[in-house]
């Protein structure tokens, strides 16, 4: 029987988190580390991953950062390859890389949709997929948690944003992690999903400050955005112990937005 606090530590667990150099991805590093985690975090700026790095170490958290583009198959591979070869393993896949476009669907650029589905759905897959083959089945233990999103759920509001290609890749990310955590079940690897609501971020900032925050908390059965905190509970009920029963879930946190 472990105590709970047994079973939220990740003392001696290793973990990848993409699109973790800001945001909420450095939000999850934070969780993740303050906890025990060794982390390497990615994305495609050196000098962002460098202070993400330093503030992380700054809390006591031991994090090391690799540059790569997630939407590139060579770079993907190069991540996973590199990540193993500085951790010996990944015991926790953090899939948050990711990105949007505001067009109207009849207007939206072709290039722009295959921007978003190569880095939001295609490069997450190749990554699990790497990352899963040669390091979580062959010791039978992982923990895979993909950053979907409430737009993956339900289209926007009318008059709100036009992301077609956002939302229809955030959607398959859903579908992927029930799917994948089906199919790798079987090896003992957990797949599950976190789907924020609106979170203040850079990818964020254009609707937030053309819709206004007041705007923006209308629909929110809490009446607020999320902060630098909320992410961290679920995404530790999903990296340890304490979830180890939980799979193929996908947990929005949204401020009620997807029960209304």
């Amino acid at each position: 029987m472990h105590t709970i606090q047994q079973l939220f530590d990740l003392k001696g667990q290793t973990a990848l988190i993409t699109g973790g150099s800001r945001g909420l991805g450095l939000q999850i590093a934070e969780a993740l580390g303050e906890q025990g985690a060794r982390i390497v975090l990615s994305a495609r700026k050196a000098d962002e991953l460098q202070a993400a790095q330093a503030h992380l170490q700054s809390r006591g958290i031991e994090a090391d950062w690799i540059a790569a583009d997630g939407a590139r198959d060579d770079e993907i591979a190069r991540l996973a390859d590199e990540s193993l070869a500085r951790l010996g393993h990944i015991d926790i896949l953090v899939n948050n890389a990711g990105a949007t476009w505001g067009a109207p669907a009849e207007d939206h650029p072709v290039e722009a949709w295959d921007k978003v589905m190569n880095l939001n759905i295609r490069g997450l897959f190749l990554l699990t997929q790497r990352v899963g083959k040669l390091s979580m089945i062959p010791r039978r233990h992982g923990r895979v948690i993909n950053v979907a999103s409430i737009a993956g759920l339900a289209g926007n509001p009318p008059g709100s944003m036009e992301t077609i290609a956002y939302n229809t890749s955030k959607g398959a990310v859903v579908n992927f992690t029930r799917t994948l955590a089906a199919e790798w079940g079987e090896h003992n690897i957990t797949v599950n999903a976190l789907a924020p609501g609106f979170f203040p971020s850079k990818m964020t900032k254009g609707s937030l400050e053309r819709l206004g925050v007041e705007a923006m908390c209308a629909g929110v059965p809490l009446h607020r955005l999320g902060d630098d905190e909320d992410l961290k509970g679920a995404a530790l009920l999903f990296a340890t112990a304490a979830g180890k029963h939980i799979t193929g879930q996908i947990l929005a946190v949204d401020g009620g937005v997807s029960a209304v």
